[in-house]
């Protein structure tokens, strides 16, 4: 592979429930995909261990054999091996736990009820193959992400290491992986370690609490992330846990893949030095939605959600289209705000566009051709929407948490006397300051000098993986030292 050296410093064991260009959900899979790459570059070879989803089946049609387990919650399981755009995947194949309808974690019913026995059994076979070694391949790290991949830290703990160290990743603590008490035995799990201190968890289990009390060393995705969880307002009741583990826990910034979104390759091509192109990517964007903004055209490329804080946006964009900024919305998610977003639009046409749904093209062109990109969060683990418009000169407006506030550099008086400042921030998150962030967005777009120098900075602000690539690689070499 290009760009790997010639000495391998270490192997990790990446276990997780989604990765690009595989299968997608949400920015776990973008994480989970550009890591091996970011990796090799600096002498780590990382391996990726996935659940074979139904839409998975015919893609490793053919791939060699390298893992095979007789009684994987009520049928057996292989393990396939093979190599997807360079990165090297093995793809856990049990059709009675993944060969079904839907999602990852839904079919056409909703949730799938055994979803914690489904992610228990990635989990187990992560945590043997760390243990015991492929035939030629052994890791020193098993790294495990969210409460899919909670329990793979817990498996080694409670049955045997095998000298392998466990890095458990919190991607979004919101979503912890809940079982019943009464599926301890069922999910191979030690009756002894059941208590408040190691995995009951309100009556039940957590898998992502167990991977939390287990594992060697914990990351989030942003180091004010990492803050934020050992607080009540955002550690959604591990934050306990997470405090008492301070001296373990580390936030390690998210980076993008700089080949994927890389604004000189988008049709017209553009630089910060050479913006003639974004320039027209704004007409054409314009005309597409049938838009006429004679201020800022903003975007919102999100899940349409509660802590997104999509549900301020009716309540400051009146004024913003009033003070001639316009607005195209590209999303889906709770039906209720969906339909706030289309009455927008349907009161604002010509200034406000809305599209339900994602479409990777048109968020392409969407960055490509806005001037700012919104991101109002009530909480954002690391966030990679704000890095896209870091990257295309389309300027964050972000609150003040997790990831935001680490990646974009508010404009003040000092940071513009500074000549730092990239984009707009503001906090608390309610409609008042969001409000004013939008104001001082259409004052700043009204000073063009100002606004160039803006912009530039924010192209010129690093948010590839290499710094979050050295971080990890430091931290695999700390536990394996």
């Amino acid at each position: 592979m290009k760009g790997v050296p010639m000495v391998v410093r270490g192997r990790v064991l990446s276990v997780a429930s989604e990765c690009v260009p595989l299968v997608k959900t949400g920015g776990l899979a973008d994480v989970v995909g550009a890591l091996p790459a970011a990796l090799a570059a600096v002498g780590w070879d990382m391996r990726v261990l996935l659940p074979c989803y139904q839409g998975l089946r015919a893609q490793s049609a053919g791939w060699p054999v390298v893992w095979e387990e007789a009684d994987l919650w009520g049928g057996p399981g292989r393990v396939l091996a093979g190599d997807v755009a360079g990165m090297q995947v093995l793809l856990l194949d049990a059709p009675h736990l993944y060969d079904r309808d839907g999602g990852p974690y839904s079919g056409p019913r909703g949730d799938h009820p055994d979803n914690a026995v489904r992610f228990a059994a990635l989990s187990w076979i992560a945590a043997r193959i760390a243990r015991e070694g492929l035939e030629s391949w052994k890791p020193d790290v098993l790294h495990a992400h969210d409460w899919q991949a909670g329990l793979a830290p817990a498996y080694l703990a409670y049955h045997g290491s095998g000298g392998v160290k466990s890095v458990l990743t919190i991607h979004n603590i919101a979503f912890q992986g809940w079982a019943a008490a009464h599926m301890l035995g069922v999910l191979r799990l030690p009756g002894h370690a059941y208590h408040p201190e190691a995995l009951e968890y309100y009556g039940g289990i957590s898998t992502l609490k167990a991977g939390l009390v287990t594992a060697n060393w914990i990351t989030t995705v942003s180091p004010s992330y990492a803050a934020e969880l050992m607080r009540p307002a955002f550690g959604m009741g591990l934050e306990g846990v997470i405090a008492a583990r301070g001296p373990v826990v580390s936030g390690i910034l998210n980076g993008v893949d700089t080949s994927v979104w890389d604004p000189g390759a988008e049709d017209p091509p553009f630089s910060a030095k050479a913006l003639a192109g974004k320039a027209t990517a704004r007409a054409h964007l314009c005309e597409e939605f049938g838009l006429e903004v004679p201020g800022p055209l903003a975007i919102v490329v999100s899940r349409l959600t509660d802590q997104k804080g999509i549900d301020l946006l009716p309540a400051v964009i009146p004024d913003f289209v009033l003070g001639g900024g316009g607005l195209i919305v590209l999303g889906s998610g709770d039906p209720g705000m969906e339909g706030a977003m289309r009455a927008l639009a349907a009161r604002f046409p010509g200034r406000v566009a809305v599209r339900i749904g994602y479409d990777e093209g048109l968020s392409h062109r969407l960055f490509a051709g806005a001037d700012a990109v919104l991101v109002p969060s009530r909480f954002e683990p690391c966030g990679l929407t704000q890095m896209y418009g870091l990257r295309y000169g389309t300027l964050p407006v972000v609150s003040l948490v997790g990831g935001l506030a680490d990646t974009v550099i508010g404009a003040s008086p000092a940071t513009i006397a500074a000549g730092v400042a990239t984009g707009v921030t503001f906090h608390p998150v309610d409609a008042l300051a969001f409000g004013q962030a939008l104001t001082q967005l259409l004052t700043l777009h009204g000073q063009p000098k100002l606004w160039a120098k803006l912009r530039a900075n924010a192209m010129a602000h690093p948010v590839g993986w290499e710094t979050s690539a050295a971080a990890y690689a430091a931290l695999y070499e700390r536990l394996t030292a």
